[in-house]
């Protein structure tokens, strides 16, 4: 970072220091976090409360633009890594012009960067909805910090959620002459946790979705259905994959024996992408795409995490998407920098298309390593 980014980040940081500490002060005149969230039994009855409506224009597709994984730091965030990844996500604004801006996670790093990305994804005035990431939180006073100042944004739709099941597990439902005609879940996949195998050894690896959040999303799935008087199709949004994205790829890709590479051709019309990276999963599978095969209402999920993979692949009747990476914080590809769209139709049915932008234009170019 040169000297101007350098002044840039000071002035930032001075400026901030009153958003910086208001959700600290806001914390201790409430008493502590538990004020923030709902109390969630699965013997609620789901109602209107229980999530966030968006009316679709009849006759257009309703266009959710995904961004993933932008996470740019303090120093990043002032020098040309920042300039590049707010022009890359205005012009995907520009060109997609979404009805819904969606976050998979590891939206940023540091709490300047975190500040400043909120208050420009706010700025284009359409209604967004962020996940937390395993690194959302990280360089901030706490994840509770950026929670907080992600519901003071005026057009963020992210909400705390049900308590004890992390930051931000919330539900938006599309509706289309007041009938709901599809469903997001925002959901937080945790940093880490421990595990303790089979045979008593105990490691540590990425978490994921817990037990009660599982509990809560049949809850739903189901109330919604109830209250629309018929099936939903759904899309969850969440930040690291489960682990049926391994058995996906294995299934379609070029030699099942091979990690990396591309897509078998044969497989064309129910597979696209490509993988680069194992990818970070839980060590062990928590059954939370079984539970979405079995209630029949979620036909895609999409994730991020995992910066160099962009795939998504019809497995088992469920759409497993890696969102492609709308910044230029942390590591990258020069041919995955874009973004990704889910048209959901009249029907209530979600298309995810892949939107790839080259910087070649602007004279900086970085090879990924």
């Amino acid at each position: 970072m040169g000297i101007t980014g350098f002044i840039k980040l000071i002035m930032a940081f001075f400026l901030s220091l009153t958003q910086i500490f208001t959700p600290v002060d806001a914390l201790i005149q409430s008493g502590g976090e538990d004020a923030y969230f709902s109390e969630w039994s699965a013997s609620d009855v789901f109602d209107e409360e229980d999530y966030i409506e968006l009316e679709k224009t009849p006759g257009e597709d309703f266009v959710v633009l995904n961004l993933a994984d932008i996470q740019l730091s303090d120093t990043k965030m002032y020098d040309k890594h920042g300039t590049y990844s707010m022009e890359l996500i205005t012009k995907l604004i520009e060109d997609n012009d979404p009805d819904l801006i969606t976050l998979s996670g590891d939206n940023a790093w540091d709490s300047v960067a975190y500040l400043d990305t909120i208050e420009f994804i706010d700025s284009f005035g359409i209604p967004w909805a962020p996940v937390m990431g395993n690194h959302d939180g990280e360089g901030c006073l706490s994840e509770f910090w950026v929670a907080y100042n992600l519901i003071a944004a005026e057009n963020c739709l992210f909400q705390f959620g049900p308590k004890d099941m992390g930051y931000g597990n919330y539900i938006i439902n599309i509706t289309e002459n007041g009938k709901i005609i599809h469903t997001f879940f925002m959901m937080d996949t945790h940093d880490s946790a421990e595990y303790t195998l089979e045979d008593g050894t105990v490691i540590e690896g990425y978490d994921h979705l817990w037990d009660n959040q599982q509990e809560w999303y049949k809850w739903a799935v189901e109330g919604i259905e109830d209250l629309a008087g018929y099936p939903v199709e759904s899309s969850v949004i969440m930040h690291i994959p489960v682990v049926e994205y391994l058995d996906a790829w294995d299934a379609v890709s070029m030699d099942s024996e091979e990690e990396f590479g591309s897509i078998n051709p044969v497989y064309s019309s129910i597979a696209s992408g490509r993988k680069y990276e194992y990818g970070g999963m839980a060590p062990v599978n928590n059954g939370f795409f079984d539970l979405c095969k079995d209630l029949g209402s979620t036909k895609n999920i999409i994730v991020g995490h995992d910066h160099v993979n962009d795939f998504s692949i019809l497995y088992e009747g469920i759409y497993l998407t890696y969102a492609v990476k709308s910044g230029f914080g942390s590591y990258w590809r020069e041919d995955m920098i874009g973004g990704t769209t889910i048209n959901v139709n009249s029907l209530g049915n979600a298309s995810i298309e892949q939107h790839y932008y080259s910087l070649i234009e602007n004279g900086w170019l970085i090879s990924y390593e």
